[in-house]
This record gives structure tokens, C-alpha cells and sequence, in this order.
């Protein structure tokens, strides 16, 4: 058995910049099932509200040649269309750069990376012991669940949304395309989803969407969906006609779950999208991963310092900090998609938007924050 101060079960952008911020002061080992670096099903753009952030970790958004993102575009089924700016703005970048300068960024900290799967993780007498697929096992004093929007652990953990089924899939690729603008962000709405089109490094366009699996179904693969479905709204039919696919195929991932999650599962702390999955209309995922990691570590260090080790205050710590910065954001996430998914509401809102375009940028702030203070 190997012991270490912390376990952290996931490598994604909230594990990563966890074992980044922890392995500074302590021993962590994260444990993740997937290769570095892979392309991941994602929207690809970051809030510049973490990039000071990211700068104290060794990352500098600013060096790495990304597209600047300041434009916001977003249209209707029926091709109704406006055009905003982005309060704060932000990059393209690729989970799959993002995540292998995080993951070096790690390793070269001290941080202990396992490739393996978590199968059990138990608490007793204080501590966790976490079983891998492998065969292995792991002591630690702390463990933080980083492993993602839906897992075989949530079943393990009795976590109470892994019951109810969800009707959503996303599915992702890359293009390229002559002439869309590196400063902007666009997403089109089409029946049951909508997609987001926005470039990351060298030149690359990124392309995802999330649509209901009922209305995905219907249609039977990616290709006919896009066809029949995407096509009816002329900015969509523009692009898929211009666009020349890099990816041999989609990538897709299926089950995605909105609902609310315990953010502290017998003492297992919860990070990322194992914490909470905003909407991805709101363009904030990333970030608000990067944040919760911050905030995540940031009570660990307190508890590990501490004489008393008191892990019930660590937690509400933790409970309470999340959900001050996250809480009304998901709200307004919410609130936001199912005005957007609604033919009418939808076009009523662009006219409406188009007229005040203040309004537009208010609406941007209730899913935002400000840059994150180091």
C-alpha cells in the first residue's frame, strides 16, 4: 500500500490544477484512466476570470499563442442573429494542450501520477484507502473526487443523481474552416440543443454540441443528425458546408447529468464536474473547474496545517465557499437553457437582446465571475 498526504481520482482540469496547487507543499498521487494528452468532449473556451490564476501554476495563457476571444454571436433555429461583446473574454484552447501542460505541470511539481482506474475508496478511522482496478491501493488523509461528469464510482458511492437517467449527449470535433474569426464565440441553437463554434491553437475550429437523446435517437448517428436536424438552421448548414472535419470521427459522450450532486460524499471531496456541471451554453465549464480546484485546495492546505485536523469544519469550509462562487451561476444556467431550448421564449429574447444589448451583457455576468484573486 502506498500512503500520501492526498489522493486525487481524476486527472481533468479541476485534478490536475489540484495536484498542481497540493504537490507545492505536500505528497499526492492522482490516479487517472486515461492517457496524456487525449481530446475530450468540450466547448474549448476559457474565462479569462482564471488566468491570473493559472499564471501563479506555471501556465501563461498569454505565451501560448492562443485565439483571444472577445465576441459573443448567438442565433435562433430560424437564423434570427445577434451579435454581442464579452464582458471579460477569453481563449480558445483544446483540452488536449490544456491538459498535457497541466499534467507536466504536475509531474514536474513531485506530483505521483498513476494510469489506473478507482474501483472502491474507503474512510475509516479517519483516512482513505482507495482500491485501482490494478489491484492497488492508496492511503491518504484526504481524497478529492476529480473524475468527471458521470462514473462507475458515483454508483459505488451511492451518490444520490446516478439513479435518474439523463437526456443529454454531446458530441465534438475539429475543422477546419477559411474564414471564421479568431475573436469570436458562436452558438446556434437547432431543435432539442444547440452548438458552439470558437477556434483554439493553430488555427483549429472547434465544433460541439449538445443535443436531447431523444431527438439524437430519432436520426441514429452523428452524421444524419447533422443532416436533418443542424441544417435547419442556415448558420449551422453554412458552416457544415465549409468546414472540413479534422477528427476521423466525433467524439461523443452520453448521460450528461445538470442535476445538483452532494459536494461532500462520505468525506469524499468533490471537484469539477463531479461537483456540479453548469450548462454549457454559458460557456464557463473551464473555468469554473480551474476556480473550484482553487477553492478545493485551498481548504485542504487549512486542514493539513491545522493541530486539530477538525475535517468537518475542512468540509464546510469547502461546502460553503462552492457554493457562494458556483451556486447561482448553475442557477442562472439553468434558467437560461430552458429559455433557449423554447422556440418562442428563444426568438422573443434575441429581439429582445438585439434591442438592449446591456441586457445581453448582464446576462453573461450572472454565469461569470470576476478574475480570481491569488
Amino acid at each position: 500500500m502506498t500512503s500520501c498526504d492526498i489522493v486525487i481520482v481524476g486527472g481533468g482540469l479541476a485534478g490536475l490544477t489540484a495536484a498542481i496547487e497540493l504537490s507545492k507543499n505536500y505528497s499526492v498521487t492522482l490516479i487517472e484512466k486515461n492517457d496524456y494528452p487525449s481530446h475530450k468532449v468540450c466547448g474549448e473556451y476559457i474565462s479569462r476570470e482564471v488566468e491570473p490564476y493559472l499564471k501563479t501554476l506555471g501556465i501563461d495563457l498569454n505565451e501560448m499563442g492562443l485565439p483571444m476571444i472577445s465576441k459573443f454571436s448567438l442565433s435562433t433555429v430560424d437564423g434570427e442573429a445577434a451579435k454581442f461583446d464579452l464582458p471579460l473574454g477569453g481563449f480558445g484552447i483544446s483540452r488536449y494542450l490544456l491538459d498535457l501542460r497541466l499534467f507536466q505541470e504536475a509531474g514536474s511539481n513531485g506530483c505521483h501520477i498513476v494510469k489506473d482506474s478507482v474501483e472502491r475508496i474507503n474512510f475509516e478511522n479517519n483516512s482513505f484507502t482507495i482500491h485501482t482496478k490494478a489491484g492497488k491501493s492508496f492511503h491518504s488523509a484526504v481524497c478529492l473526487g476529480a473524475y468527471g461528469k458521470r462514473s462507475n464510482l458515483d454508483h459505488e458511492l451511492e451518490r444520490d443523481f446516478i439513479s435518474d437517467r439523463s437526456s443529454w449527449l454531446a458530441v465534438k470535433g475539429h475543422y477546419r474552416l477559411a474564414h471564421f474569426p479568431d475573436n469570436l464565440v458562436a452558438l446556434h441553437n437547432f431543435r432539442g440543443g444547440y452548438a458552439g463554434i470558437s477556434k483554439v491553437e493553430n488555427g483549429r475550429v472547434n465544433f460541439c454540441y449538445l443535443a436531447d437523446y431523444q431527438s439524437f435517437k430519432q436520426e441514429r448517428n452523428v452524421n444524419n443528425f447533422n443532416r436533418y436536424v443542424l441544417r435547419q438552421n442556415p448558420f449551422l448548414a453554412n458552416f457544415l458546408d465549409q468546414a472540413t472535419p479534422i477528427f476521423e470521427k466525433s467524439l461523443t459522450i452520453a448521460q450528461i447529468s445538470f442535476q445538483r450532486k452532494e459536494l461532500i460524499k462520505d468525506h469524499v471531496m468533490m471537484c469539477g464536474d463531479s461537483a456540479g456541471l453548469i450548462h454549457p451554453l454559458c460557456g464557463n465549464g473551464m473555468a469554473m473547474a480551474v476556480h473550484a480546484a482553487k477553492i478545493a485546495s485551498e481548504a485542504i492546505k487549512s486542514y493539513l496545517t491545522d493541530a486539530k485536523r477538525d475535517r468537518s469544519k475542512m468540509e464546510r469550509e469547502y461546502s460553503y465557499r462552492w457554493n457562494h462562487t458556483f451556486r447561482s451561476r448553475l442557477t442562472w444556467s439553468r434558467r437560461l437553457q430552458s429559455v433557449m431550448l423554447n422556440r418562442r421564449l428563444a426568438s422573443a429574447g434575441m429581439k429582445m437582446l438585439a434591442a438592449y444589448p446591456f441586457l445581453a451583457t448582464n446576462l453573461i455576468k450572472t454565469t461569470h465571475g470576476k478574475p480570481v484573486v491569488c
